[in-house]
């Protein structure tokens, strides 16, 4: 008994991963999205940066217009940039345009979404889910998993080796 127990339970491992593997981006109307992650806070931290990126397959042009994470009191959409010399951080009160056959980087350093108010620590090794909204495309949750405090990029080793970018179905 004690053997077949332990056969289930690695099958049931190896059913969440290839999930977890094959749910690595997801497709809303022309977009592609993917790659998402965020970076863990230390515990009094208000405020984190959260990273992905949009491919859009389509002839139109489509923006992102909202997100939102339920730990956060607001959740921005926001551009860091270099004016006149020093870096500054503005909302991009319209949304993120994401125009038609080209692919947008939201990054450390760049595009990102901006949460804010966060109501408890971001923990390495968890996921956040995020909730996207498209001007055209609709509506999608990203999980987002959180990566060490500090990192400029997500470990691809994390999460059994699958990146652990853990999209929800679009619902529009």
């Amino acid at each position: 008994m004690t053997l077949l127990k332990t056969l289930l339970s690695a099958a049931f491992v190896c059913t969440a991963l290839a999930s977890s593997a094959a749910a690595a981006e997801v497709t809303i109307g022309d977009l592609t999205v993917g790659n998402a992650w965020t970076r863990a806070t230390p515990p009094n931290a208000m405020a984190g940066g959260g990273f992905l990126v949009i491919t859009n397959k389509g002839s139109a042009d489509d923006k992102l217009i909202a997100a939102s994470a339920p730990v956060t009191e607001r959740t921005e959409l926001h551009e860091m940039a270099v004016i006149d010399g020093v870096m500054k951080m503005r909302q991009m009160e319209g949304g993120i345009p994401v125009p038609a056959g080209e692919t947008v980087e939201l990054k450390p350093g760049g595009l990102h979404v901006m949460f804010m108010g966060i109501k408890q620590p971001l923990k390495e090794g968890e996921t956040l889910p995020v909730t996207l909204t498209f001007e055209k495309a609709g509506t999608v949750t990203v999980d987002m998993p959180i990566a060490k405090i500090g990192a400029k990029e997500m470990n691809h080793d994390m999460h059994g080796g699958h990146g652990g970018h853990g999209m929800k179905k679009p619902s529009n």
